[in-house]
């Protein structure tokens, strides 16, 4: 089997959240994920898989409406 070690910049599924978030970096075992658009960093130390295409649309299109809300910059 072939494991997946994400890089940095990389968009992954967080399996622990249910989210997609770009690799930022990584501390011992966690990686240090961001929503696509921006917005809060979160540790994720569990399973983690390159994004599908629709994952990365459904997020991207999910920050676009939070912006029209005036909830995210």
């Amino acid at each position: 089997m072939n494991a997946y070690t994400p890089q940095v910049g990389d968009l992954v599924w967080d399996e622990a959240t249910r989210k997609v978030g770009r690799v930022m970096g990584r501390e011992g075992p966690r990686y240090q994920l961001r929503p696509p658009g921006g917005g809060r960093e979160w540790d994720a130390n569990g399973a983690l898989r390159p994004a599908t295409a629709s994952e990365r649309l459904s997020a991207c299109v999910a920050q676009a409406n939070a912006r029209s809300r005036g909830e995210a910059p």
